[in-house]
């Protein structure tokens, strides 16, 4: 017998793909959310920038998240990876870890964005306690600290002038060549932000917290936190596996209404953006839920009529 279809499919469970499960379950679709719990932000103690949710663990979030939910039952949760995908727009087959199976009309992918390991010794002990990649979400708790930014170019620049509204007191940490133009170089002299292009021999920390960076030339840096430019790729191999376009910056390809190349197929969150926030996460999941929303009940309208 022909299982149930579902209306929507929600790949990830983070701030996107949970409050897309919310606007969609307040608009009477049934949903799966497919996640294996599994957080980017996991390695974080709290989640910021979050009205009424400044502080909270992202543990904590999903709990609440969850809970919340639970009010609309035509949302059900399953802690699965989703590990194929196949079919067209009105029905698609999600395959699972596990060996579970699911048909769904439409597709959200909210897989996030996963860090690709930099090659810095002691980075992965600091990470999410005094090591953070983000100044909006963890900038208030380094103010006025001394800090590291690992950064090259372009990315050292963007740190530079954004870090300064927290703390004039930082160092950039190029881990080799600074690949600055001289203009570059002189703007940073002039604002008294010392540079090193030698490569990082380790990052020192105490359960965590840093106390200084060591160089290959022997220059030692003390300092309080660091921020660091990640490098990330898509959550999942998913969205390109069915041919969802994917930009040089690899993120999943939408419009205005998340919706990606792929008829029937829609992507949120960090793995369609560059915001990297969870508010930011959140809100481009229930925008495109209700894109999502919309379009399925004018298919039914223009059936049913």
């Amino acid at each position: 017998m022909e299982k149930q279809v579902l209306d929507v499919a929600i790949i990830g469970g983070g701030p996107a793909g949970l409050n897309a499960a919310l606007m969609l379950g307040r608009a009477r679709k049934n949903v799966a959310v497919i996640d294996d719990g599994r957080a980017r932000n996991a390695v974080t103690r709290e989640t910021h920038g979050f009205l009424t949710r400044d502080g909270v663990s992202p543990g904590e979030f999903r709990r609440i998240a969850k809970e919340e939910i639970g009010a609309y039952p035509s949302v059900s949760f399953v802690e699965d990876t989703a590990v194929s995908i196949e079919g067209a727009d009105g029905r698609f087959v999600i395959s699972t870890a596990q060996g579970k199976s699911f048909v769904s009309r439409k597709v959200l992918f909210a897989v996030g964005m996963k860090d690709r390991p930099l090659d810095i010794p002691g980075l992965a002990e600091t990470y999410g306690k005094s090591a953070f990649v983000c100044p909006y979400c963890d900038g208030w708790e380094l103010r006025d600290q001394q800090l590291v930014v690992i950064a090259k170019g372009e990315g050292a620049m963007h740190f530079a002038p954004l870090l300064s509204g927290w703390t004039k007191r930082f160092t950039i940490c190029t881990n080799g060549p600074d690949e600055l133009s001289e203009e570059q170089r002189e703007e940073l002299r002039g604002h008294g932000i010392p540079v090193f292009e030698s490569p990082i021999r380790s990052i020192e920390s105490n359960a965590g917290i840093v106390y200084q960076v060591v160089l290959e030339d022997g220059t030692t840096i003390p300092c309080r936190g660091i921020f660091f430019q990640p490098e990330l790729v898509t959550g999942s191999d998913l969205p390109r596996s069915i041919g969802c376009s994917i930009s040089e910056m690899g993120a999943v390809v939408v419009d205005q209404f998340g919706k990606t190349n792929v008829p029937g197929v829609y992507s949120a969150g960090d793995a369609a953006s560059r915001q990297y926030q969870a508010v930011a996460a959140a809100a481009m999941g229930a925008f495109t839920a209700a894109a999502i929303n919309n379009e399925l009940n004018l298919e039914a309208w223009k059936r049913e009529g």
